[in-house]
Protein backbone atom coordinates (compact mmCIF):
# COMPACT_ATOMS: atom_id res chain seq x y z
CA UNK A 1 0.00 0.00 0.00
CA UNK A 2 2.75 2.12 0.72
CA UNK A 3 3.86 2.33 -3.10
CA UNK A 4 0.50 3.38 -3.91
CA UNK A 5 0.20 6.41 -1.56
CA UNK A 6 3.46 7.99 -2.67
CA UNK A 7 2.31 7.44 -6.45
CA UNK A 8 -0.89 9.49 -5.08
CA UNK A 9 0.72 11.93 -3.30
CA UNK A 10 3.05 12.63 -6.47
CA UNK A 11 0.16 12.85 -8.64
CA UNK A 12 -1.72 15.16 -6.11
CA UNK A 13 1.61 16.98 -5.96
CA UNK A 14 1.81 17.35 -9.99
CA UNK A 15 -1.70 17.78 -10.68
CA UNK A 16 -2.04 21.54 -10.85
CA UNK A 17 1.71 21.89 -12.43
CA UNK A 18 -0.11 19.62 -15.50
CA UNK A 19 -3.09 21.38 -15.74
CA UNK A 20 -0.97 25.05 -16.12
CA UNK A 21 0.56 23.59 -18.80
CA UNK A 22 -1.78 21.24 -20.37
CA UNK A 23 -5.32 22.83 -19.92
CA UNK A 24 -8.77 21.06 -19.22
CA UNK A 25 -8.26 17.40 -18.79
CA UNK A 26 -9.29 14.89 -20.94
CA UNK A 27 -11.86 12.25 -19.67
CA UNK A 28 -9.00 9.86 -19.79
CA UNK A 29 -6.70 12.13 -17.73
CA UNK A 30 -9.65 12.49 -15.09
CA UNK A 31 -9.93 8.94 -14.83
CA UNK A 32 -6.59 8.39 -14.63
CA UNK A 33 -6.31 11.10 -11.84
CA UNK A 34 -9.22 10.04 -10.15
CA UNK A 35 -8.12 6.02 -9.71
CA UNK A 36 -4.54 7.66 -8.44
CA UNK A 37 -6.38 9.02 -5.52
CA UNK A 38 -8.28 5.89 -4.83
CA UNK A 39 -5.29 4.51 -2.85
CA UNK A 40 -5.94 7.54 -0.38
CA UNK A 41 -9.88 6.85 -0.02
CA UNK A 42 -8.75 2.92 0.63
CA UNK A 43 -6.08 4.19 3.10
CA UNK A 44 -9.03 6.24 5.24
CA UNK A 45 -11.13 3.26 5.30
CA UNK A 46 -8.42 0.57 6.29
CA UNK A 47 -7.13 3.10 9.36
CA UNK A 48 -11.22 3.62 9.92
CA UNK A 49 -12.71 -0.27 10.19
CA UNK A 50 -9.26 -2.33 10.30
CA UNK A 51 -10.98 -4.73 7.68
CA UNK A 52 -8.17 -5.88 5.96
CA UNK A 53 -9.55 -8.06 3.26
CA UNK A 54 -12.86 -5.81 2.35
CA UNK A 55 -10.50 -3.22 2.00
CA UNK A 56 -8.25 -5.36 -0.62
CA UNK A 57 -11.72 -5.66 -3.01
CA UNK A 58 -11.94 -2.85 -3.04
CA UNK A 59 -8.63 -1.83 -4.18
CA UNK A 60 -9.13 -4.45 -6.92
CA UNK A 61 -12.24 -2.85 -8.03
CA UNK A 62 -10.82 0.06 -8.01
CA UNK A 63 -7.76 -1.13 -10.35
CA UNK A 64 -10.50 -3.36 -12.68
CA UNK A 65 -12.88 0.05 -13.17
CA UNK A 66 -10.07 1.99 -14.44
CA UNK A 67 -8.53 -0.82 -17.03
CA UNK A 68 -12.08 -1.24 -18.27
CA UNK A 69 -12.89 2.99 -18.73
CA UNK A 70 -9.40 3.53 -20.70
CA UNK A 71 -9.85 0.17 -22.76
CA UNK A 72 -12.96 0.83 -23.43
CA UNK A 73 -11.90 4.14 -24.62
CA UNK A 74 -9.33 3.20 -26.34
CA UNK A 75 -9.86 0.12 -28.55
CA UNK A 76 -11.52 -2.51 -25.86
CA UNK A 77 -9.50 -5.60 -26.05
CA UNK A 78 -6.64 -4.18 -27.90
CA UNK A 79 -5.98 -1.17 -25.86
CA UNK A 80 -2.72 -0.95 -24.32
CA UNK A 81 -4.36 -0.92 -20.93
CA UNK A 82 -6.40 -4.53 -21.04
CA UNK A 83 -2.55 -5.58 -20.15
CA UNK A 84 -3.38 -4.54 -16.42
CA UNK A 85 -6.08 -6.56 -15.98
CA UNK A 86 -3.13 -9.88 -15.39
CA UNK A 87 -2.09 -7.57 -12.43
CA UNK A 88 -5.30 -7.41 -10.59
CA UNK A 89 -5.14 -10.89 -9.22
CA UNK A 90 -1.34 -10.32 -8.27
CA UNK A 91 -2.61 -7.61 -6.70
CA UNK A 92 -4.95 -9.34 -4.92
CA UNK A 93 -2.27 -11.90 -3.99
CA UNK A 94 -0.70 -9.98 -0.95
CA UNK A 95 -3.49 -10.24 0.42
CA UNK A 96 -2.69 -13.95 1.53
CA UNK A 97 -6.61 -14.75 1.63
CA UNK A 98 -7.55 -16.93 -0.71
CA UNK A 99 -11.48 -15.54 -0.92
CA UNK A 100 -9.72 -11.95 -1.75
CA UNK A 101 -7.71 -13.28 -4.93
CA UNK A 102 -10.67 -16.10 -5.80
CA UNK A 103 -12.73 -12.45 -6.14
CA UNK A 104 -10.20 -10.80 -8.32
CA UNK A 105 -9.68 -12.88 -10.29
CA UNK A 106 -13.54 -13.47 -10.99
CA UNK A 107 -13.21 -9.86 -11.45
CA UNK A 108 -10.24 -9.30 -13.95
CA UNK A 109 -11.90 -12.36 -16.16
CA UNK A 110 -15.15 -10.78 -16.41
CA UNK A 111 -13.60 -7.76 -17.10
CA UNK A 112 -11.53 -10.03 -19.93
CA UNK A 113 -14.88 -11.27 -21.47
CA UNK A 114 -16.41 -7.52 -21.38
CA UNK A 115 -13.22 -6.56 -23.28
CA UNK A 116 -13.79 -9.35 -25.75
CA UNK A 117 -17.32 -8.67 -26.39
CA UNK A 118 -16.54 -4.51 -26.75
CA UNK A 119 -14.05 -5.11 -29.42
CA UNK A 120 -16.58 -7.97 -31.10
CA UNK A 121 -19.58 -5.22 -31.36
CA UNK A 122 -16.51 -3.54 -33.96
CA UNK A 123 -15.16 -0.65 -31.18
CA UNK A 124 -12.60 1.00 -33.08
CA UNK A 125 -9.02 1.08 -31.55
CA UNK A 126 -7.91 4.56 -30.51
CA UNK A 127 -6.55 7.15 -33.34
CA UNK A 128 -3.07 7.77 -32.94
CA UNK A 129 -2.79 4.42 -30.97
CA UNK A 130 0.35 2.84 -31.82
CA UNK A 131 2.94 0.62 -30.54
CA UNK A 132 4.21 3.47 -28.47
CA UNK A 133 1.25 3.04 -26.24
CA UNK A 134 0.85 -0.27 -26.21
CA UNK A 135 4.89 -0.65 -24.98
CA UNK A 136 3.68 1.90 -22.39
CA UNK A 137 0.83 -0.18 -21.21
CA UNK A 138 2.74 -3.34 -21.07
CA UNK A 139 5.66 -1.62 -19.59
CA UNK A 140 3.89 -0.14 -17.09
CA UNK A 141 1.83 -3.11 -16.03
CA UNK A 142 5.58 -5.11 -15.92
CA UNK A 143 6.40 -2.05 -14.12
CA UNK A 144 4.06 -2.93 -11.69
CA UNK A 145 4.05 -6.81 -11.32
CA UNK A 146 7.57 -6.10 -10.53
CA UNK A 147 6.26 -3.96 -7.44
CA UNK A 148 4.20 -6.53 -6.46
CA UNK A 149 6.61 -9.39 -6.98
CA UNK A 150 9.19 -7.69 -4.88
CA UNK A 151 6.59 -6.36 -2.25
CA UNK A 152 5.20 -10.40 -1.86
CA UNK A 153 8.88 -11.43 -1.57
CA UNK A 154 9.26 -9.48 1.37
CA UNK A 155 6.35 -9.75 2.93
CA UNK A 156 7.27 -13.18 2.73
CA UNK A 157 10.15 -12.93 3.96
CA UNK A 158 9.47 -11.15 6.63
CA UNK A 159 6.89 -13.77 7.57
CA UNK A 160 9.54 -16.37 7.51
CA UNK A 161 11.83 -14.45 9.88
CA UNK A 162 9.11 -13.49 12.06
CA UNK A 163 7.93 -17.99 12.31
CA UNK A 164 11.79 -18.65 12.61
CA UNK A 165 11.87 -15.84 15.31
CA UNK A 166 8.99 -17.51 17.06
CA UNK A 167 10.12 -21.09 16.58
CA UNK A 168 13.09 -20.23 18.08
CA UNK A 169 11.72 -18.79 21.01
CA UNK A 170 9.29 -21.32 21.36
CA UNK A 171 12.30 -24.23 21.34
CA UNK A 172 14.56 -22.54 23.83
CA UNK A 173 11.68 -22.70 26.17
CA UNK A 174 11.11 -25.77 25.32
CA UNK A 175 14.78 -26.88 26.02
CA UNK A 176 14.73 -25.22 29.53
CA UNK A 177 11.54 -25.81 30.82
CA UNK A 178 11.70 -28.51 33.68
CA UNK A 179 8.37 -30.04 32.19
CA UNK A 180 8.30 -32.21 29.48
CA UNK A 181 5.80 -31.17 26.25
CA UNK A 182 4.95 -33.45 23.91
CA UNK A 183 2.55 -34.63 21.31
CA UNK A 184 0.26 -37.34 21.03
CA UNK A 185 -1.83 -39.52 18.89
CA UNK A 186 -4.96 -40.53 19.99
CA UNK A 187 -3.02 -44.14 20.23
CA UNK A 188 -0.41 -42.87 22.62
CA UNK A 189 1.74 -42.77 20.21
CA UNK A 190 4.57 -39.40 20.68
CA UNK A 191 4.73 -37.09 17.71
CA UNK A 192 6.93 -34.64 19.50
CA UNK A 193 8.59 -34.69 22.39
CA UNK A 194 10.44 -31.67 24.66
CA UNK A 195 14.58 -32.59 24.79
CA UNK A 196 13.34 -31.95 29.17
CA UNK A 197 12.38 -35.50 28.56
CA UNK A 198 15.79 -36.49 28.67
CA UNK A 199 16.71 -35.77 32.21
CA UNK A 200 13.42 -36.74 33.85
CA UNK A 201 13.13 -40.15 32.18
CA UNK A 202 17.09 -40.41 31.28
CA UNK A 203 16.98 -41.54 28.48
CA UNK A 204 17.74 -39.09 24.89
CA UNK A 205 14.36 -37.75 24.07
CA UNK A 206 14.27 -39.87 20.04
CA UNK A 207 13.54 -43.33 22.31
CA UNK A 208 10.63 -41.91 23.39
CA UNK A 209 9.15 -40.88 20.05
CA UNK A 210 6.05 -43.72 18.95
CA UNK A 211 5.57 -45.88 21.48
CA UNK A 212 8.91 -45.29 23.42
CA UNK A 213 7.71 -43.53 25.98
CA UNK A 214 4.07 -45.77 26.43
CA UNK A 215 6.73 -48.78 26.92
CA UNK A 216 8.03 -47.13 30.08
CA UNK A 217 4.55 -46.75 31.42
CA UNK A 218 3.94 -48.92 34.69
CA UNK A 219 2.02 -51.90 33.68
CA UNK A 220 -1.16 -51.45 36.02
CA UNK A 221 -0.84 -47.44 35.25
CA UNK A 222 -1.22 -47.77 31.13
CA UNK A 223 -5.15 -48.51 30.84
CA UNK A 224 -5.38 -45.27 32.64
CA UNK A 225 -2.77 -43.05 30.35
CA UNK A 226 -4.60 -44.29 27.16
CA UNK A 227 -7.62 -44.06 28.53
CA UNK A 228 -6.85 -40.46 29.26
CA UNK A 229 -5.63 -39.82 25.73
CA UNK A 230 -8.10 -41.15 24.02
CA UNK A 231 -10.77 -39.09 25.81
CA UNK A 232 -9.00 -36.18 25.24
CA UNK A 233 -9.03 -36.30 21.37
CA UNK A 234 -12.30 -37.86 21.75
CA UNK A 235 -14.54 -35.24 23.45
CA UNK A 236 -12.26 -32.49 23.45
CA UNK A 237 -12.17 -31.70 27.17
CA UNK A 238 -8.77 -31.40 29.11
CA UNK A 239 -8.12 -34.55 31.15
CA UNK A 240 -5.31 -34.69 33.93
CA UNK A 241 -3.95 -38.18 34.77
CA UNK A 242 -1.01 -39.89 37.10
CA UNK A 243 1.16 -42.47 36.55
CA UNK A 244 3.87 -44.60 37.07
CA UNK A 245 7.20 -44.58 34.57
CA UNK A 246 10.35 -46.14 34.18
CA UNK A 247 13.26 -43.78 35.03
CA UNK A 248 16.83 -45.03 33.94
CA UNK A 249 19.09 -44.12 36.83
CA UNK A 250 22.52 -42.88 35.17
CA UNK A 251 25.65 -45.01 36.25
CA UNK A 252 27.90 -42.83 38.79
CA UNK A 253 31.39 -44.39 39.99
CA UNK A 254 31.99 -41.42 42.59
CA UNK A 255 28.91 -41.86 44.19
CA UNK A 256 28.60 -45.45 44.27
CA UNK A 257 25.75 -45.69 41.83
CA UNK A 258 25.64 -48.86 39.38
CA UNK A 259 22.76 -47.36 37.40
CA UNK A 260 19.44 -49.17 36.48
CA UNK A 261 16.12 -47.96 36.66
CA UNK A 262 13.27 -46.79 39.34
CA UNK A 263 9.39 -45.76 38.13
CA UNK A 264 8.95 -42.50 39.06
CA UNK A 265 5.23 -40.76 39.32
CA UNK A 266 3.89 -38.22 36.58
CA UNK A 267 1.30 -36.16 36.58
CA UNK A 268 0.30 -35.50 33.00
CA UNK A 269 -2.51 -32.91 31.97
CA UNK A 270 -3.99 -32.87 28.25
CA UNK A 271 -5.79 -30.77 26.10
CA UNK A 272 -6.30 -31.01 22.40
CA UNK A 273 -4.34 -29.69 19.72
CA UNK A 274 -6.50 -27.73 17.63
CA UNK A 275 -5.66 -25.75 14.02
CA UNK A 276 -6.88 -22.17 13.04
CA UNK A 277 -8.16 -22.17 9.87
CA UNK A 278 -10.09 -19.85 7.96
CA UNK A 279 -13.11 -22.00 9.03
CA UNK A 280 -11.70 -21.58 12.36
CA UNK A 281 -10.80 -23.96 14.85
CA UNK A 282 -10.77 -27.24 14.35
CA UNK A 283 -8.63 -30.24 15.90
CA UNK A 284 -7.11 -33.42 13.95
CA UNK A 285 -7.42 -35.70 17.17
CA UNK A 286 -3.78 -35.07 18.46
CA UNK A 287 -3.31 -34.35 21.69
CA UNK A 288 -0.84 -31.86 23.37
CA UNK A 289 0.48 -32.56 26.97
CA UNK A 290 2.62 -31.49 29.31
CA UNK A 291 4.19 -33.76 31.92
CA UNK A 292 5.96 -33.02 35.29
CA UNK A 293 7.86 -35.07 38.12
CA UNK A 294 5.39 -35.52 41.32
CA UNK A 295 7.13 -38.02 43.19
CA UNK A 296 7.93 -35.91 46.12
CA UNK A 297 4.34 -34.82 46.26
CA UNK A 298 2.99 -38.62 46.04
CA UNK A 299 5.80 -39.34 48.91
CA UNK A 300 4.05 -37.13 51.07
CA UNK A 301 0.74 -37.65 50.50
CA UNK A 302 1.84 -41.33 51.49
CA UNK A 303 3.34 -39.91 55.00
CA UNK A 304 0.12 -37.74 55.22
CA UNK A 305 -2.12 -41.05 54.67
CA UNK A 306 -0.15 -42.78 57.03
CA UNK A 307 -0.05 -39.84 59.72
CA UNK A 308 -4.20 -39.98 59.13
CA UNK A 309 -4.32 -43.60 59.67
CA UNK A 310 -1.85 -43.66 62.62
CA UNK A 311 -4.32 -40.92 64.29
CA UNK A 312 -6.87 -42.74 63.33
CA UNK A 313 -5.18 -45.87 65.26
CA UNK A 314 -4.18 -43.58 68.20
CA UNK A 315 -7.94 -42.80 68.44
CA UNK A 316 -9.36 -45.91 68.71
CA UNK A 317 -6.34 -46.79 70.80
CA UNK A 318 -7.61 -44.21 73.05
CA UNK A 319 -11.12 -45.42 73.00
CA UNK A 320 -10.08 -49.06 73.59
CA UNK A 321 -7.92 -47.13 76.27
CA UNK A 322 -10.54 -46.14 78.28
CA UNK A 323 -12.91 -48.53 77.56
CA UNK A 324 -10.75 -50.85 79.29
CA UNK A 325 -9.54 -48.43 82.27
CA UNK A 326 -13.30 -47.75 82.83
CA UNK A 327 -14.01 -51.61 83.41
CA UNK A 328 -10.36 -52.55 85.03
CA UNK A 329 -10.64 -49.45 87.68
CA UNK A 330 -14.39 -50.20 88.33
CA UNK A 331 -14.50 -53.88 89.49
CA UNK A 332 -11.86 -53.60 91.95
CA UNK A 333 -13.05 -49.80 93.24
CA UNK A 334 -16.65 -51.03 93.61
CA UNK A 335 -15.04 -54.44 95.74
CA UNK A 336 -12.84 -51.78 98.09
CA UNK A 337 -16.09 -49.30 98.43
CA UNK A 338 -18.64 -52.45 98.93
CA UNK A 339 -16.38 -54.16 101.64
CA UNK A 340 -14.73 -51.38 103.46
CA UNK A 341 -18.73 -49.96 104.08
CA UNK A 342 -19.24 -53.43 105.13
CA UNK A 343 -16.82 -53.19 107.19
CA UNK A 344 -17.59 -49.36 109.04
CA UNK A 345 -21.45 -50.56 109.30
CA UNK A 346 -20.12 -53.81 111.07
CA UNK A 347 -22.03 -53.65 113.83
CA UNK A 348 -25.17 -53.49 111.86
CA UNK A 349 -25.02 -56.04 109.64
CA UNK A 350 -23.23 -58.30 112.79
CA UNK A 351 -19.76 -59.44 111.15
CA UNK A 352 -17.72 -61.79 112.98
CA UNK A 353 -14.09 -61.63 113.00
CA UNK A 354 -13.93 -64.44 111.00
CA UNK A 355 -15.90 -62.21 108.16
CA UNK A 356 -14.21 -59.05 108.26
CA UNK A 357 -10.74 -60.73 107.88
CA UNK A 358 -12.07 -62.26 104.24
CA UNK A 359 -13.59 -58.88 103.60
CA UNK A 360 -10.04 -56.69 104.78
CA UNK A 361 -8.04 -59.30 102.19
CA UNK A 362 -10.31 -58.63 99.49
CA UNK A 363 -9.89 -55.26 99.67
CA UNK A 364 -6.46 -55.91 99.42
CA UNK A 365 -6.47 -57.74 97.04
CA UNK A 366 -8.31 -54.87 95.11
CA UNK A 367 -5.93 -52.59 96.22
CA UNK A 368 -3.10 -54.27 94.67
CA UNK A 369 -4.78 -54.77 91.51
CA UNK A 370 -5.43 -51.45 91.05
CA UNK A 371 -1.73 -50.76 91.88
CA UNK A 372 -0.69 -53.22 89.45
CA UNK A 373 -2.86 -51.65 86.93
CA UNK A 374 -1.46 -47.98 87.75
CA UNK A 375 2.33 -49.15 87.57
CA UNK A 376 1.51 -51.14 83.99
CA UNK A 377 0.41 -48.04 82.77
CA UNK A 378 3.47 -46.03 84.76
CA UNK A 379 5.99 -48.44 82.90
CA UNK A 380 4.60 -47.92 79.74
CA UNK A 381 4.31 -44.22 79.39
CA UNK A 382 7.87 -44.17 80.63
CA UNK A 383 8.76 -46.85 77.72
CA UNK A 384 6.83 -44.75 74.86
CA UNK A 385 8.70 -41.35 76.25
CA UNK A 386 11.88 -42.76 76.70
CA UNK A 387 12.78 -42.22 80.16
CA UNK A 388 12.07 -45.97 81.64
CA UNK A 389 15.68 -46.66 83.02
CA UNK A 390 17.22 -50.50 82.88
CA UNK A 391 20.04 -51.25 85.08
CA UNK A 392 22.12 -54.56 83.58
CA UNK A 393 24.17 -56.61 85.67
CA UNK A 394 25.19 -60.62 85.58
CA UNK A 395 22.85 -62.86 86.93
CA UNK A 396 21.82 -66.71 86.20
CA UNK A 397 18.78 -66.49 84.53
CA UNK A 398 17.74 -69.98 85.67
CA UNK A 399 16.83 -69.46 89.17
CA UNK A 400 14.58 -66.17 88.18
CA UNK A 401 12.90 -68.05 85.68
CA UNK A 402 12.03 -71.33 87.91
CA UNK A 403 11.13 -68.73 91.00
CA UNK A 404 8.55 -66.94 88.37
CA UNK A 405 7.25 -70.10 87.31
CA UNK A 406 6.49 -71.10 91.08
CA UNK A 407 5.03 -67.66 91.79
CA UNK A 408 2.45 -68.52 89.43
CA UNK A 409 2.23 -72.13 89.93
CA UNK A 410 -1.01 -71.47 92.34
CA UNK A 411 -2.66 -69.74 89.88
CA UNK A 412 -2.47 -72.22 86.74
CA UNK A 413 -3.19 -74.74 89.48
CA UNK A 414 -6.54 -72.60 90.44
CA UNK A 415 -7.03 -72.64 86.85
CA UNK A 416 -7.33 -76.44 86.03
CA UNK A 417 -4.31 -75.91 83.96
CA UNK A 418 -0.24 -77.24 83.92
CA UNK A 419 2.19 -75.20 83.93
CA UNK A 420 5.04 -77.11 82.58
CA UNK A 421 8.87 -75.92 83.40
CA UNK A 422 11.63 -77.26 81.05
CA UNK A 423 14.50 -75.13 81.63
CA UNK A 424 18.89 -76.78 82.10
CA UNK A 425 20.44 -76.12 85.05
CA UNK A 426 23.64 -74.89 83.04
CA UNK A 427 22.19 -71.78 81.45
CA UNK A 428 24.91 -69.52 81.18
CA UNK A 429 24.83 -66.11 83.36
CA UNK A 430 24.03 -63.61 81.27
CA UNK A 431 23.87 -59.02 81.70
CA UNK A 432 20.08 -57.68 81.87
CA UNK A 433 18.19 -55.94 83.98
CA UNK A 434 16.98 -58.63 87.27
CA UNK A 435 13.67 -56.85 87.60
CA UNK A 436 12.46 -56.23 83.87
CA UNK A 437 13.58 -59.96 83.35
CA UNK A 438 11.06 -61.05 85.85
CA UNK A 439 8.44 -59.10 84.21
CA UNK A 440 9.27 -60.41 81.26
CA UNK A 441 8.35 -63.76 81.93
CA UNK A 442 5.93 -62.81 84.71
CA UNK A 443 4.25 -61.39 81.70
CA UNK A 444 4.36 -63.62 79.06
CA UNK A 445 3.16 -66.79 81.78
CA UNK A 446 0.40 -65.20 83.38
CA UNK A 447 -0.82 -64.18 79.93
CA UNK A 448 -0.38 -67.43 78.81
CA UNK A 449 -2.76 -68.97 82.08
CA UNK A 450 -5.08 -66.05 81.31
CA UNK A 451 -6.08 -67.42 77.99
CA UNK A 452 -6.07 -70.67 78.42
CA UNK A 453 -8.85 -73.11 79.23
CA UNK A 454 -9.24 -75.19 81.68
CA UNK A 455 -7.30 -78.33 80.93
CA UNK A 456 -5.11 -76.86 78.67
CA UNK A 457 -1.01 -76.55 79.46
CA UNK A 458 1.13 -73.80 79.69
CA UNK A 459 5.03 -74.67 79.09
CA UNK A 460 8.27 -72.70 79.75
CA UNK A 461 11.10 -73.22 77.98
CA UNK A 462 14.82 -71.94 77.65
CA UNK A 463 18.01 -72.77 75.63
CA UNK A 464 20.92 -70.71 74.11
CA UNK A 465 20.83 -70.65 70.77
CA UNK A 466 23.70 -68.28 68.57
CA UNK A 467 24.80 -66.40 71.42
CA UNK A 468 20.91 -65.49 72.79
CA UNK A 469 19.04 -66.65 75.64
CA UNK A 470 16.29 -67.87 74.18
CA UNK A 471 13.33 -68.31 75.88
CA UNK A 472 9.72 -69.79 74.61
CA UNK A 473 6.10 -69.69 76.22
CA UNK A 474 3.96 -72.23 74.52
CA UNK A 475 0.50 -72.64 75.85
CA UNK A 476 -2.92 -74.73 73.98
CA UNK A 477 -5.06 -71.71 74.78
CA UNK A 478 -7.72 -69.57 72.35
CA UNK A 479 -4.89 -68.36 70.13
CA UNK A 480 -5.27 -65.08 68.19
CA UNK A 481 -6.37 -64.21 64.86
CA UNK A 482 -4.60 -63.44 62.06
CA UNK A 483 -6.06 -59.75 61.69
CA UNK A 484 -5.22 -58.97 65.20
CA UNK A 485 -2.10 -60.94 65.14
CA UNK A 486 0.04 -58.21 63.34
CA UNK A 487 -0.92 -55.49 66.23
CA UNK A 488 -0.26 -57.90 69.39
CA UNK A 489 1.85 -55.16 71.37
CA UNK A 490 0.60 -52.47 70.66
CA UNK A 491 0.05 -50.29 74.07
CA UNK A 492 -3.79 -50.93 75.57
CA UNK A 493 -4.70 -53.52 71.98
CA UNK A 494 -6.49 -56.75 73.25
CA UNK A 495 -7.51 -58.90 70.06
CA UNK A 496 -11.07 -59.35 70.43
CA UNK A 497 -13.78 -56.73 70.71
CA UNK A 498 -13.67 -54.45 73.20
CA UNK A 499 -17.58 -55.02 74.21
CA UNK A 500 -17.09 -59.10 73.64
CA UNK A 501 -14.03 -58.68 76.14
CA UNK A 502 -13.93 -62.43 78.25
CA UNK A 503 -10.64 -62.01 80.07
CA UNK A 504 -9.24 -59.08 82.09
CA UNK A 505 -6.64 -56.67 81.72
CA UNK A 506 -5.22 -53.61 80.59
CA UNK A 507 -4.14 -55.07 77.11
CA UNK A 508 -0.31 -53.70 78.07
CA UNK A 509 1.47 -56.82 79.18
CA UNK A 510 2.62 -57.48 75.66
CA UNK A 511 3.56 -54.30 75.39
CA UNK A 512 5.20 -54.22 78.03
CA UNK A 513 7.29 -57.43 77.48
CA UNK A 514 7.91 -55.70 73.90
CA UNK A 515 9.22 -52.82 75.05
CA UNK A 516 11.46 -54.27 77.75
CA UNK A 517 13.04 -56.83 75.19
CA UNK A 518 13.99 -54.04 72.62
CA UNK A 519 16.08 -51.56 75.59
CA UNK A 520 17.96 -55.51 76.53
CA UNK A 521 18.95 -55.01 72.73
CA UNK A 522 16.52 -59.01 72.10
CA UNK A 523 13.69 -59.72 69.48
CA UNK A 524 10.45 -61.29 70.20
CA UNK A 525 8.47 -63.28 67.87
CA UNK A 526 4.62 -64.65 68.17
CA UNK A 527 3.12 -67.26 66.10
CA UNK A 528 -0.42 -68.19 67.09
CA UNK A 529 -3.73 -69.73 65.30
CA UNK A 530 -7.16 -69.78 66.74
CA UNK A 531 -8.10 -72.24 68.87
CA UNK A 532 -5.14 -73.93 68.73
CA UNK A 533 -2.74 -71.96 70.85
CA UNK A 534 0.37 -69.17 71.00
CA UNK A 535 4.04 -69.35 71.01
CA UNK A 536 5.80 -66.42 72.69
CA UNK A 537 9.91 -66.49 71.30
CA UNK A 538 12.19 -63.82 73.06
CA UNK A 539 15.37 -63.84 72.09
CA UNK A 540 18.06 -61.90 74.47
CA UNK A 541 21.90 -61.21 73.96
CA UNK A 542 23.78 -62.98 76.52
CA UNK A 543 26.20 -59.65 76.89
CA UNK A 544 24.00 -56.91 75.25
CA UNK A 545 24.97 -53.64 73.84
CA UNK A 546 22.37 -51.35 75.46
CA UNK A 547 19.72 -49.66 73.00
CA UNK A 548 17.13 -47.11 72.99
CA UNK A 549 13.62 -47.66 73.46
CA UNK A 550 12.13 -47.65 69.76
CA UNK A 551 8.26 -46.58 70.06
CA UNK A 552 5.58 -48.70 69.49
CA UNK A 553 3.18 -45.68 68.89
CA UNK A 554 4.17 -42.09 67.37
CA UNK A 555 5.37 -39.45 70.23
CA UNK A 556 6.65 -36.18 70.06
CA UNK A 557 9.85 -36.96 72.10
CA UNK A 558 12.68 -35.19 71.38
CA UNK A 559 15.45 -37.63 70.06
CA UNK A 560 18.43 -35.77 72.32
CA UNK A 561 16.19 -37.48 75.33
CA UNK A 562 16.40 -40.67 74.44
CA UNK A 563 20.17 -40.35 74.07
CA UNK A 564 20.61 -39.55 77.45
CA UNK A 565 18.83 -42.35 78.88
CA UNK A 566 20.93 -44.39 76.89
CA UNK A 567 24.02 -43.08 77.98
CA UNK A 568 22.93 -43.52 81.77
CA UNK A 569 22.17 -47.12 80.68
CA UNK A 570 25.71 -47.64 79.32
CA UNK A 571 26.56 -45.94 82.52
CA UNK A 572 24.98 -47.99 84.69
CA UNK A 573 25.86 -50.96 83.01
Amino acid sequence: MAPRLLGSLAALAALPVYLAFRGAPSLVEVVGVSWLIAPILLSYFLSRTGRYETAHVLSSVALVGLVMVLAAMTGGIQSFAAVWLIVVPLEAALSASRRVVGFASALALTALVALIGVSHFGMPPLAGAGDSLIGLGIGSAVLYAVGLALGAQSLAQTSASLFNVEEDRYRLLARHMSDVICRHRRDGAVEFISPAAEALFGVPASELIGHGLFDRVHVADRPAYLTALSDVACDGQSRDVEFRIRREIARDMQEGRSGGSEFVWIEMRCRPLERVTDGGARSDGDVVAVMRDVTDRKHQEYALEAARAAAERADASKSRFLATMSHELRTPLNAIIGFSEMIVHEDTMQIDAARRKEYAQLINDSGQHLLSVVNSILDMSKMESGTFEIAPEPFAPQPALVNCCNLLALKARDNGIDLVTAVPDDLPRIVADPRAFKQIILNLVSNAIKFTERGGTVTVSARIERAKLELRVRDTGVGIGADDLARIGDPFFQAGKTYQRRYEGTGLGLSIVKSLVALHGGEMTLDSRLDEGTTVVVALPLDPEPKPLRDNVATLTPASRRVMTTDRVRKSA
